[in-house]
Order: C-alpha cells, then sequence, then structure tokens
C-alpha cells in the first residue's frame, strides 16, 4: 500500500485529523475504521495509522509507531535547475526529479524557454502552476516511498538564480558541446551538495552558458546524444547516484 502524505505535528496520544485529501484517497482506496496506513509527514517521519471514523472529507486516525526514517535521501543535496518547459513537460520533469532523488527543484526562465512566468503580468498564472508542482511533488514522493518533501523554490529568471543567495560548490550546467564529460567531474569529486542546471528546449543560449561559467559552474556533456530537456535531468540526476552512491564509493576506495 502507497504511503499518505499527513502533515504534523503528530500525536500519539490523542486522534489525529485527517486531511480532505486523505480522507478521499483513503475512501478511494476503501479502508475500513479499524484498518492500518502508512504516513508521512514530509519532513522525514513516519507512522502507521488506525482508521478510527471516516464521513465526507474528514475522519480521524489513531498512530502508532512514530519514528524517523530518511534511509531513501541521500547524504549530498542535488538541486535540479530546469529550464522550463512547455506543455506537460515540466509535469513530468518535477515528478521523475522527485522519483530519482533530486531534493531541491529550481524551475528557471531562460532565453530559449517557451513557457514564460517571470514577467509582472504572469504572476497569477506562476502562482498556479507552482501549487501545481507542488502537489506532483507530494504524489511522487507518495509513489515512491520518499519521507521528506522535495523543495520547490520560486520561479525565477536564469540571471537571477546565478546571482541569489549562497549556492554549493559544485554547479554543473549540462551541454551537448561541453568538452569535460559529467562522468569525469563526478569521478574526480568527492560526494557532496550538487546543482544540475539544464536548459530549456533549444538548450541554453551561448550567451548564458558564459554567464553560468562566470559564476563558477562547470559545462558538462551526457555524452555523444542529444537528449531532450524533459531526459536530460533524469539521466543527470541518476549519473550522480551512479557514481557517488554507496557500492561504487566502496569500489572506488
Amino acid at each position: 500500500m502507497p504511503q499518505f502524505y499527513l502533515p504534523g505535528p503528530w500525536e500519539s496520544q490523542k486522534p489525529t485529523a485527517l486531511t480532505p485529501e486523505v480522507a478521499h484517497h483513503l475512501r478511494v482506496r476503501r479502508i475500513q475504521v479499524g484498518e492500518t496506513f502508512p504516513v508521512f509527514d514530509g519532513l522525514g517521519q513516519v507512522a502507521q495509522g488506525e482508521l478510527l471514523s471516516l464521513s465526507g472529507k474528514s475522519g480521524l486516525a489513531q498512530l502508532s509507531n512514530i519514528r524517523s526514517d530518511t534511509h531513501r535521501e541521500a547524504p549530498y543535496v542535488i538541486t535540479l535547475a530546469q529550464g522550463l518547459a512547455g506543455g506537460d513537460k515540466m509535469d513530468w520533469i518535477v515528478e521523475k526529479a522527485v522519483e530519482t532523488g533530486a531534493q531541491i527543484i529550481a524551475p528557471l526562465q531562460c532565453e530559449r524557454s517557451l513557457l514564460k512566468l517571470t514577467r509582472s503580468s504572469d504572476l497569477e498564472r506562476a502562482q498556479k502552476r507552482l501549487l501545481h508542482w507542488e502537489g506532483i511533488i507530494q504524489a511522487a514522493c507518495e509513489q515512491c516511498d520518499r519521507t521528506v518533501l522535495a523543495k520547490l523554490e520560486p520561479i525565477q529568471t536564469f540571471s537571477s538564480y546565478l546571482q541569489d543567495g549562497v549556492k554549493p560548490k559544485l554547479k554543473l550546467l549540462l551541454s551537448p558541446d561541453a568538452t569535460q564529460s559529467l562522468y569525469s567531474v563526478l569521478i574526480e569529486n568527492e560526494p557532496q551538495n550538487i546543482i544540475l542546471m539544464i536548459g530549456p528546449e533549444g538548450g541554453h543560449s551561448p550567451d548564458e552558458e558564459k554567464q553560468a561559467e562566470t559564476a563558477g559552474y562547470q559545462l558538462v556533456s551526457l555524452g555523444e546524444r542529444v537528449l531532450r530537456t524533459e531526459t536530460a535531468g533524469v539521466v543527470a540526476i541518476t549519473a550522480v547516484h551512479s557514481v557517488w552512491g554507496p557500492e561504487m564509493q566502496n569500489r572506488l576506495k
């Protein structure tokens, strides 16, 4: 049975109110009073819930075996800085980024982005998209049993993202024209927090690549083939885990 997202705080001494969403899912799955189901709070806590009551959009559950469980989270943080893509591609990108292990997703308005969401007139539409993507993140965590919700950053322009906040030391921009491979950079570095920057349809412009290099990003390639924007991030995240995962690290010692 998939786990259900139930925000905290939780108390084991008294019943916990279900959210309308959890109540709906339990009804769809025909969970009966007295049966149990797994829950997580999005911050690393998990528990078993016993259904006490279910009526309409509400219900009560008694939680037990409340504990911390973050074993599916990597010891390093992967940030996917993704150029906004058109159609439903961003939905797919967000979902698969969560399933493959990204902890932070940063949607970026790039020069070649078909989807435009950073103009003042787009504020309401951008907020709706962010709420929609947060729902996708939650559903993806439920599906793949992650217990910590990935963080979704506000939509920013490419240049503002380069200048905003403290970034990890290792910052990589994926470019089919790069002369060094993603693998070679990963194998030369110890596991650490990392940014993987992916362009929109058509990739990053030459000017954006220059801006990124000036900001300390390394340009790396995923190989001989040019991947679609919705494929590149999934491949890059998987490559990081493949090289930096425990099994590979043990082989390199």
